[in-house]
C-alpha cells in the first residue's frame, strides 16, 4: 500500500518524460504527445489521491524548455489552460488540491492567469496536492534561495550563522509542504536516467525508479508496480 508505516510514501516527483518520441513512433506531431500526455496527468493524478499520496509534483515545463521550436512552446504553453478547464470538475470531485511552482512571472499572461484561478479554486480541498513545476529549474531556485537569504542578512533580519539545511529548505519552492516537502520516490520515464536539473536539493535521499514507458503510457499499475519497489527498498539516509 502506498502509505505503509514503516515506509511511508507522503511524496512523489515525476518527470513525466516521452511525449514526442511517443508521438514519434505512431508517426504523429510532437504536440499530440504532449495532448496525450496531458491526459494521463489526470489519470495519475487520480491514482495516486487514491492511493494515499500526499503531494504529487510534476515536471511539466523546464526553464530550459524555451529553447524549444516556437510552435511546441506555445502549444506547451496552452496546455495547462486546456488541462484545468477539461479536467477541473475531476479535481473537485477527488478533493485535489492544485499548486503551481516555479518562475511564474515570465508565464504568458493567459497561462498564469489560468494557473492562479485553478490554485484559488482548489484551495479549501484537503486531498492530494498536485503541484506543477511549470518554469522551473533547480539551480535556479537554489540560486534565487541563496539570493533571498543573502538579503535578509544584509538586512539586519537573520545572521549568516542562522541559515542550516532547515531554513535554506524552508526557503525553496517546496518549503510550504512543510514535513513532505522532499520527495521519497522520483520517477521517470521514457528510458532516460537523469535528473535534468529537477529538485537537485529535494532529491538528495530520494528513491529513483526508471521505466522504458513513454509518459502517455505510464499507467495506475506501473505507479503501483513503482511504489511496491519502493517499499522493498531499505533507506538509510547515509546511516547504516
Amino acid at each position: 500500500m502506498a502509505n505503509n508505516t514503516d515506509k511511508p510514501l507522503n511524496h512523489v516527483a515525476i518527470i513525466m518524460d516521452g511525449n514526442g518520441r511517443w508521438a514519434k513512433k505512431r508517426f504523429l506531431p510532437r504536440v499530440a504527445g504532449h495532448k496525450q500526455g496531458m491526459e494521463n496527468v489526470r489519470n495519475i493524478t487520480i491514482s495516486a489521491n487514491r492511493l494515499g499520496i500526499k503531494v504529487l509534483t510534476l515536471y511539466a515545463f523546464s526553464t530550459e524548455n524555451w529553447g524549444r521550436p516556437t510552435e511546441e512552446v506555445n502549444y506547451l504553453m496552452r496546455l495547462p489552460i486546456d488541462f484545468f478547464d477539461k479536467f477541473m470538475p475531476d479535481l473537485m470531485a477527488e478533493n485535489v488540491k492544485v499548486n503551481v511552482m516555479g518562475f511564474l512571472d515570465e508565464l504568458p499572461p493567459k497561462t498564469l492567469a489560468t494557473t492562479k484561478r485553478a490554485i484559488e479554486t482548489t484551495k479549501h480541498n484537503t486531498g492530494l496536492v498536485l503541484n506543477f513545476a511549470l518554469n522551473y529549474g533547480s539551480r535556479r531556485e537554489i540560486v534565487s534561495t541563496a539570493q533571498k537569504l543573502a538579503d535578509e542578512v544584509a538586512s539586519g533580519k537573520i545572521q549568516s550563522s542562522d541559515i542550516d539545511e532547515a531554513m535554506f529548505s524552508k526557503n525553496l519552492m517546496t518549503g510550504m509542504f512543510d514535513e513532505y516537502q522532499d520527495p521519497d520516490l522520483l520517477i521517470r520515464t521514457s528510458g532516460e536516467q537523469r535528473i535534468s536539473n529537477f529538485l537537485l536539493w529535494q532529491l538528495a535521499y530520494s528513491e529513483m525508479a526508471f521505466t522504458d514507458k513513454y509518459w502517455p503510457d505510464f499507467n495506475e499499475q506501473d505507479l503501483k508496480d513503482m511504489i511496491d519497489q519502493y517499499q522493498n527498498r531499505d533507506r538509510r539516509f547515509g546511516k547504516i
